[in-house]
């Protein structure tokens, strides 16, 4: 599971996502980022997430998103991302 920080804005996202991808690792079960600690981001936590998604799938895993905040979501939305940002199953 990734998990991200409460706060991820551009002055954190870099960091944020080596930090991140460092820890996928090998295996063949579905990665699930953990977004439901976010409290104070901007849309560089969209990035962040399209990012990990786009690592977790060059390495044929599958990648889910729990936790999303309605704002975030919203912004997915205006993107036209949503769809790249599957919810995790409970």
């Amino acid at each position: 599971m990734l998990v991200l920080p409460g706060e991820l804005t551009h002055a954190q996202a870099q960091t944020c996502l080596r930090m991140l991808t460092q820890g996928l690792g090998r295996g063949q079960e579905p990665v699930i980022a953990d977004a439901s600690a976010l409290t104070r981001f901007d849309s560089s936590a969209l990035a962040v997430l399209l990012a990990c998604r786009r690592e977790v799938l060059s390495l044929g895993r599958s990648f889910e998103v729990r936790g999303l905040h309605a704002r975030l979501a919203g912004l997915a939305a205006l993107y036209g991302v949503s769809a790249l940002l599957p919810a995790a199953s409970a």
